[in-house]
């Protein structure tokens, strides 16, 4: 076994590729599809014609047969090179494990080819007004009626429904045994009678726009309940650790986008005798300390994404937290370092650098707070006394 902490010759010539395809598109593409209101599609079904999508989902269901490293190394250069894309970490992350490991035949057939090429967007609902990152607490329910399920509930701050065709919804069913309410996952297409949704203004410009939604008497047949109606939290965070990792990967890929317009400012802006900018520590060393935490930072959500592609759950649910984290503070930290190196420029339009504070901030809170990390590896890491 090679000592060498190296990717495979694949996942660097798929790194290569998607580097290349997203760097047609691109900030600009990005910044006027946010500002004409339009979407990220074209991008997206070259993507998904390309494999890039899908390279997650297994080969007999139309994906590449990889792992979650390949798909996350997928988002980070799709992110690096300025034009995330923040579908990836909903639709083939999140859907497409929970379909392929809780799905039944019928189903991955029925979900997982359109997932991989693209043709087929699925969102994700858990998030409650009510109950925030504390799953337990989620209200909406579904209810056995003969053959029918019938849910009813409220969901807020759900990307991307709007361009969705369906939407994987948790939700609770009563146990009749014990009385007790269990999450369970249901899909939920976007045209279902009783369903509907309505954006949420938020600061930052993007073409992927947040939901609140409405369950009221939504009716489903019996086979759009995914994996076991008591099959309890395991079937949940089948996603929510891709979630974390997807989430970390595009965090990193934000940064070394706003790192390296950053070092190609310092390198060119001269405004002391003949040397630039960056020749002068009070520059050049807080853009050093942004590339080590950020190779700190993709070296954890490597680590996450391996051990998740091993099949160690409760392993990798520590390391894709812990990465998230690092992903978030070096996307906050490499994107205010950007704008500061570029002192007035970097809050103007013309460099595209201000609204990427906005969005880099939002990987501190999402998909899981910071301080739900943290109290996550002080209790599970470190053993220390639940504290909630």
């Amino acid at each position: 076994m090679s000592t060498m902490f190296t990717e495979p010759e694949e996942r660097i010539a798929l790194r290569e590729a998607v580097k290349k395809l997203a760097g047609k598109y691109g900030r600009e593409y990005v910044e006027k599809q946010a500002r004409e209101g339009g979407k990220m599609t074209e991008m997206w079904l070259e993507m998904g014609r390309n494999g890039f999508l899908g390279v997650n989902i297994p080969e007999e269901h139309g994906g590449g047969g990889g792992g979650m490293a390949d798909l996350a190394a997928v988002l980070e250069e799709a992110s690096a090179a300025g034009a995330p894309l923040l579908m990836m970490v909903v639709s083939p992350a999140i859907c497409g494990s929970i379909i392929t490991r809780c799905g039944t035949d019928e189903q991955k057939k029925r979900w997982l080819p359109g997932i991989a090429d693209g043709s087929l967007l699925m969102a994700f609902g858990i998030t409650e007004a009510d109950a925030g990152s504390n799953s337990h607490q989620i209200t909406t329910t579904a209810t056995r009626d003969g053959d029918e399920w019938v849910l009813n509930g409220q969901k807020t701050f759900i990307s991307g429904v709007d361009e969705a065709q369906s939407v994987l919804i948790v939700a609770r069913t009563e146990d009749a045994r014990t009385g007790k309410l269990k999450p369970a996952l249901f899909v939920v297409p976007t045209e279902a009678g009783g369903f509907t949704w309505q954006p949420i203004p938020m600061a930052w410009e993007a073409p992927e726009k947040q939901f609140t939604l409405f369950l009221d008497d939504v009716r489903l047949p019996t086979d759009a309940l995914v994996g076991d109606e008591d099959g309890g939290l395991w079937q949940l965070f089948a996603g929510l650790n891709p979630e974390r990792i997807m989430g970390a990967a595009l965090s990193c890929g934000m940064a070394r986008y706003a790192l390296e317009k950053a070092v190609d400012y310092a390198k060119e802006r001269s405004v002391w005798k003949d040397q630039p900018i960056g020749a002068h520590q009070g520059i050049a060393h807080p853009l050093a300390k942004v590339k080590i935490e950020l190779e700190q930072a993709r070296l954890l959500w490597q680590k996450a994404a391996s051990i998740y592609d091993a099949g160690d759950d409760f392993t990798a649910g520590e390391y894709a937290n812990m990465a998230k984290y690092a992903g978030g503070e070096i996307a906050c930290n490499a994107s205010d370092v950007a704008v500061h190196t570029h002192g007035g420029n970097g809050l103007t339009k013309e460099y595209g650098l201000a609204n990427m504070l906005v969005a880099a901030r939002l990987g501190r809170i999402a998909p899981v707070s910071r301080e739900m990390i943290l109290n996550f590896v002080a209790m599970h890491s470190l053993g220390l006394p639940k504290s909630y």
